[in-house]
């Protein structure tokens, strides 16, 4: 715990079964209480790996619900335990779990409810081996996000999130889309109740096994984050009404 407030790492796994060992391997374990594993219906060993690493809190989805629903799982998962804070962290190792302590610390202290670890402060996007492509696209979609929610993050799509419980707790999650545009629902969400979200600078790693969505899917995504972006004032002005905020 970091003062007095217990400490839940969720990850949504998919086909994990390569990266999750070392992933898991640096947590650390002096101030995590709980760790969930969330499977989406792997078609590797994620089970298994998990299993012998000796992760406790192990769930498994009998069909694929798709990222969204997978974090879905894992956050409702998390406050029947009681989580104070609750950081999602991709098991593919992508990101560094070393970040964890820093990212709860802010939200224990009570300076921020919301902590990302943002890949574009700094250079470790591009020198993690980002594809060109996406951090465009990264830092067209991230522009125009900003201007339409008036914030100010350095990016909206990094999958490296810690949570204050009280966060969770007020946004109706659930409502959200099983797929991948999840991420970017539950950041207006966030913003809509009044929270405000910090950035950490976080170096990022490209290969193989580390998760990444295809080109259409890609573009499936970009619509999706226009879509929510420009909902955001309507709704905001009480010009229009979207599940996202009820």
């Amino acid at each position: 715990m970091i003062k007095d407030k217990k400490v839940v790492i969720v990850m949504p796994a998919y086909n994990a079964a390569q990266t999750l060992e070392k992933t898991y391997s640096e947590i650390p374990f002096d101030i995590v209480d709980e760790v969930i594993l969330t499977d989406d219906s792997s078609n590797d060993n994620t089970i298994k790996v998990a299993e012998k690493l000796g992760i406790r809190g192990i769930q498994k989805h009998s069909n694929n619900k798709g990222y969204g629903g997978n974090q879905k799982t894992c956050y409702n998962r998390a406050l029947e335990l009681n989580a104070d804070i609750i950081i999602m962290l991709h098991p593919d190792y992508q990101y560094t779990p070393k970040l964890i302590t820093s990212m709860a610390y802010i939200i224990a202290n009570g300076v921020y409810p919301v902590v990302f670890a943002s890949r574009i402060l700094g250079k470790g996007a591009r020198k993690g081996g980002m594809p060109l492509i996406k951090y465009i696209a990264n830092r067209i979609l991230t522009l125009f996000q900003n201007i339409l929610l008036n914030q100010k993050l350095s990016e909206y799509h990094t999958g490296y999130r810690a949570f204050s419980a009280e966060v969770l707790r007020k946004i109706n999650f659930n409502t959200n889309s099983d797929d991948f545009i999840f991420d970017n629902e539950i950041i207006a969400q966030i913003f809509y109740q009044g929270f405000e979200i910090a950035e950490i600078t976080c170096p990022t790693k490209y290969f193989k096994e580390a998760s990444s969505i295809n080109l259409r899917r890609s573009f499936i995504y970009g619509l999706g984050v226009l879509r929510v972006s420009i909902l955001y004032p309507f709704c905001k002005w009480g010009w229009i009404k979207s599940r996202l905020y009820k």
